[in-house]
């Protein structure tokens, strides 16, 4: 009988370093008989859970049981170390140079260790990169040259190499074009082992075994792929929203009930006094009577508070399995510039690191042009954007850009990682006060504590709503906006809502993407597509 593999939750808790709790009283079990999808919302804690599952960080309190070998692949896997080579990306350099060392007459026991039984670690690299199209890579090519989405892949395939007994993945296909995202379903589907893959993609969770969803109520599983877990979920909070309104409602009859029931034991009261009086009866026996009218009184009171403690119980209990679904707002800035101004112009401008087809190019972009840049990864899109943004030089031609363009890379570089986001957003809007910001910020769904943290300690989801807000609702808003895989971390709300936000910003727009429904909702007016024939501009009918 084959050996399940298997981690375990026990009561596990996790606290930020602020006393805030993340989440409690986990209990749940991921095996390797289920490819199982995590999801949530931005925030939620998907990626410390990944982390205390793969043995990476504790938890605050219970434990985590681990009967399997875990390898977890981060999401920001596209900002590679400096100096790193396409071997560090696939985690198997130390492998590789302890080879080396070998191989040049070392005796030592640890290289032995290092390599155990990848002998053939180099061949194996060097056939997976060319079986995932990527054979024009070697395990020396320097990281930096690659795009996100070939970084991506490059650790996908280090991950698969791994042959742990778990996979745990965080945000797989961020970054990847749909090809390689078809492949990397490909992939998955024939993993062998424990999967466990931490996504927003649901072309990707369509192919799990079940949805488990962290959620302020804890950990909750459903037994099927996503439109499954959708439908599933859906019908719950049709359901929760009823028993919220029944027990409303039955609140709100009972209170009636014992209004009434109060005003009819009052006139009763008043009543008997009047009698009493008009009988003559003597003060002792009319004191008697208050005093017992007092004592039914308080007992009926206590009954009826006991009573309607339970009915706010009640509410409350149900409303807890409502789940919040609150709209992400975002304000839209002023208009940012007259629509036929010349905002950025590139004339024969030849491109570093891009395939030779794609190396010059020619673009004039407008004030309100939207452009959606799209193409397979290692292309040059990301390399386009650098260059107009001025974070990398062209090895020929002439580039001129207006100045206050604002550019978000897929890595959030923007973003000042030990400062908190209230902070640098105050720096880039000095003429709102700081509830105005702060409110701003709570309709990006960061609340008060998470504004004042260092922003490296914010989600992904989380991350890319402060850069926007600091892009954004700067003083005055960016003339330009160079937008790189900006669908990336974020759950369908936020992904919503900054559609929404993107569809009514009134300056020009240059926005990458590998999803066609997103690029679909912003309204472009051109698509500026990179094609192994070169670049072709054209106009959305």
């Amino acid at each position: 009988m084959a050996t399940t593999h298997y981690l375990a939750l026990e009561d596990v808790s996790c606290v930020l370093p602020d006393g805030t709790p993340l989440f409690v009283h986990l209990t749940e079990t991921f095996d390797d008989q289920r490819r199982t999808g995590l999801v949530g919302r931005n925030g939620s804690g998907k990626t410390m859970l990944a982390r205390v599952l793969a043995g990476l960080l504790p938890p605050s309190s219970g434990r985590c049981v681990r009967a399997a070998t875990v390898h977890y692949l981060a999401q920001q896997v596209g900002v590679p170390a400096p100096g790193s080579t396409v071997a560090d990306l696939a985690g198997v350099q130390a492998a590789m140079a302890a080879l080396r060392r070998i191989e040049a007459g070392s005796t030592d026991a640890a290289d032995f260790d290092t390599v155990g039984e990848r002998w053939h670690i180099r061949l194996q690299l060097q056939q997976a990169l060319e079986q995932h199209g990527l054979g024009h890579l070697q395990a020396d090519t320097p990281a930096a040259r690659l795009s996100g989405g070939e970084t991506m892949r490059v650790a996908l395939i280090g991950a698969l190499l791994a042959e742990a007994d778990f996979l745990i993945l965080d945000e797989p296909s961020n970054h990847l074009d749909q090809p390689s995202r078809t492949a990397l379903i490909d992939q998955l589907a024939s993993w062998p082992r424990g999967l466990l893959v931490i996504s927003h993609d649901r072309q990707l969770l369509d192919t799990m075994d079940r949805i488990v969803e962290l959620s302020p109520l804890g950990l909750r599983s459903y037994g099927g792929h996503y439109t499954f877990y959708a439908q599933a979920k859906a019908h719950e909070q049709e359901s929760a929203v009823a028993e919220l309104e029944r027990a409303r409602l039955d609140r709100r009859r009972e209170e009636q009930a014992m209004r009434a029931q109060r005003e009819r034991k009052e006139k009763r009261q008043a009543r008997g006094a009047r009698a009493g009086q008009q009988a003559n009866q003597a003060k002792i026996l009319l004191d008697r009577q208050k005093e017992r009218s007092d004592h039914s009184t308080g007992k009926l009171l206590r009954q009826q508070a006991a009573a309607q403690q339970a009915l706010v119980q009640r509410v409350r209990e149900a409303a807890e399995q409502v789940v919040d679904e609150a709209a992400i707002h975002l304000h839209v800035p002023h208009s940012a510039g007259v629509a036929q101004r010349l905002v950025a112009e590139l004339d024969d401008v030849e491109l570093p690191f891009v395939p030779q087809s794609l190396r010059r190019i020619t673009l004039r972009i407008r004030g309100r042009q939207r452009i959606g840049l799209t193409g397979p990864n290692g292309s040059g899109k990301s390399t386009l954007l650098k260059v107009l943004a001025g974070t990398i030089r062209p090895m020929a031609g002439r580039c001129q850009v207006i100045a206050g363009t604002v550019y978000l890379d897929q890595s959030l570089g923007q973003l000042d990682p030990e400062r908190p986001v209230l902070e640098q957003l105050q720096q880039a809007r000095r003429s709102l006060d700081e509830g105005a910001l702060r409110m701003r910020l709570a309709q990006l769904g960061l609340d008060a504590q998470k504004v004042v943290r260092p922003s490296q300690l914010l989600s992904g989801g989380e991350r890319l709503k402060a850069a926007l807000a600091c892009a954004l609702y700067a003083d005055p808003p960016p003339p330009l906006l160079l937008l790189d895989e900006p669908s990336n971390h974020l759950d369908l709300p936020s992904l919503r809502a900054l559609e929404a936000l993107l569809a009514s910003y009134q300056g020009a727009m240059l926005v990458a993407s590998h999803d066609p429904v997103f690029l679909g909702a912003l309204g472009l007016t051109d698509r500026l597509e990179a094609t192994w024939e070169g670049w072709r501009l054209y106009a959305v009918d």
